[in-house]
């Protein structure tokens, strides 16, 4: 009695992942999720700072007053833009019965969605962080 060769697995060597609009589409997801709970976490510890020394809040405000924030704000922005977008997509994915066969397609409309709207403030916000 002979024994059967294994069979070639189906999944090539290395990661299942392959840079796919889905993979891209969970990386960023909770890139940005992370990013946003660590702006609260610090939104919340700097205000609950006012109770304790009003004057170190002013100093904190006083810091995010500056160029740099303000560059930092935009990336915050941008988070918080592809985030929702990106969630929105998620529940249809989830919840739509054609979800999963439009989920590429609904990818590159949370990109085009988030580049639209970070185009529209992006000018703003810059002139008054640079121009008052």
């Amino acid at each position: 009695m002979t024994v059967p060769a294994p069979r070639p697995s189906v999944i090539p060597g290395g990661t299942l992942y392959r840079g796919n609009e889905g993979m891209w589409s969970w990386v960023l997801h909770r890139i940005t999720g992370v990013a946003i709970y660590f702006f609260l976490l610090v939104h919340i510890l700097d205000t609950a700072l006012v109770r304790v020394s009003p004057e170190a809040y002013n100093a904190v405000i006083g810091a995010y007053k500056t160029p740099l924030m303000g560059i930092a704000e935009l990336g915050l922005v941008a988070a918080v833009v592809f985030h929702a977008f990106n969630g929105l997509r998620i529940i249809l994915v989830d919840f739509w019965g054609v979800g999963t066969r439009h989920q590429k397609a609904m990818f590159y409309i949370v990109i085009a969605l988030s580049v639209v709207v970070m185009a529209a403030f992006t000018p703003r916000h810059l002139i008054s962080v640079f121009g008052g």
